[in-house]
């Protein structure tokens, strides 16, 4: 990025078309999914931070509704994987097949042609991501990771941005190859969608069951949000909030073979095996310079990192046996951490 273009007027300018971007996507978002405003925002934080999202929920209540519209509001690649059991990695990352192609001598010449599988989209939509095989998840969150894919020994780059979406059922685990914790690391955030309350869902049978259906414009392109990335990384934050995520962590590092357990609270000590790995700390950072940048705010403050403590946390903390018999899970360990951790120089 050039001189010009990082002086306080040019990042005041950027800096306002972030919100009115953010502002105009959801606004479209809106238009077709009732409520869920947190589970919005926690997408669109992922899309402009570069992260991947996992959203988790019962049959039924929209979440691949939510990501289709998002999609619909983007002008990105979009694709589609249905997880079923018998898919293979090659069905997501593409396959090298034989092509008759013919010369100008009039014979037939046959040639191997690498073909795309869904995952080189832009925005990716992974339905039902625990049905699939471990073998085949891995083939998905390596792409996500590595941002390109490796097919007879011939890597191939993933488009930019590269945004994956994978959705899971919690109650129905019969046919189902829950996701490892080191897996679930990759995701930058898990959203939890619930139901909708007695007024939205008044809204939505009015919205579906009529004549007419809400139609979403695509508000954003590929550069606009590459852009808005960049971004978000130049959001400043002071040494005093960097700390106050880092302890947050530590926080959930219980005393034990893998931590001195220095900053652990009670509970965690009781209820939690394996505390967040450092990838917690980024997205708390990372999450928080976004919330900051929709605010109109400078800097990241502690409340940005309390706010996004849950979706930033939840998934990369172990309970124990003990947690397990008294279903104690991991947004009450969380939520008894933002409570009780201090604000130092306050």
């Amino acid at each position: 990025m050039d001189a010009e273009s990082q002086t306080p007027e040019a990042t005041q300018a950027a800096a306002d078309k972030f919100r009115k971007d953010y502002t105009a996507v959801r606004e479209q978002v809106a238009r077709v999914v009732v409520g869920q405003g947190e589970i919005i925002d926690g997408l669109l934080a992922c899309l402009f931070t570069g992260g991947h999202a996992l959203l988790e929920g019962v049959p039924g209540i929209g979440k691949t509704l939510m990501v289709r519209t998002l999609a619909g509001a983007l002008r990105l690649d979009f694709g589609r994987v249905q997880f079923t059991p018998d898919l293979m990695p090659a069905d997501i990352t593409g396959t090298t097949v034989i092509d008759e192609v013919d010369t100008p001598g009039g014979h037939v010449r046959r040639q191997f042609v690498f073909q795309r599988g869904p995952i080189f989209a832009q925005m990716v939509l992974a339905d039902e991501i625990n049905r699939a095989t471990p073998k085949t998840q891995s083939a998905l969150l390596e792409a996500m990771q590595e941002r390109r894919v490796t097919v007879a020994g011939t890597t191939h780059d993933l488009p930019a941005p590269f945004f994956v979406l994978a959705t899971q059922n919690p109650i129905e685990q019969e046919g189902t190859y829950p996701l490892p914790e080191a897996q679930l690391d990759r995701f930058f955030f898990k959203l939890q969608v619930g139901y909708a309350s007695r007024q939205e869902m008044g809204e939505i049978i009015a919205r579906t069951t009529g004549s007419t259906a809400a139609s979403v414009e695509p508000v954003l392109d590929a550069k606009t949000i590459l852009d808005h990335q960049q971004l978000v990384r130049r959001v400043a934050v002071t040494e005093r909030v960097r700390d106050y995520a880092i302890r947050m962590v530590l926080s959930t590092h219980p005393k034990g073979t893998y931590s001195a357990g220095e900053f652990a609270t009670p509970m965690v000590n009781q209820y939690v095996r394996v505390g967040a790995s450092p990838r917690a700390a980024q997205a708390l950072i990372l999450g928080g310079k976004c919330r900051a940048l929709v605010d109109g705010r400078p800097s990241v403050a502690i409340e940005d990192i309390q706010a996004i403590a849950l979706p930033a946390l939840r998934h990369r903390i172990v309970v124990n046996f003990e947690a397990e018999a008294e279903g104690v899970g991991s947004d009450p360990i969380v939520e008894n951490i933002v409570r009780t951790l201090p604000v130092e120089g306050a």
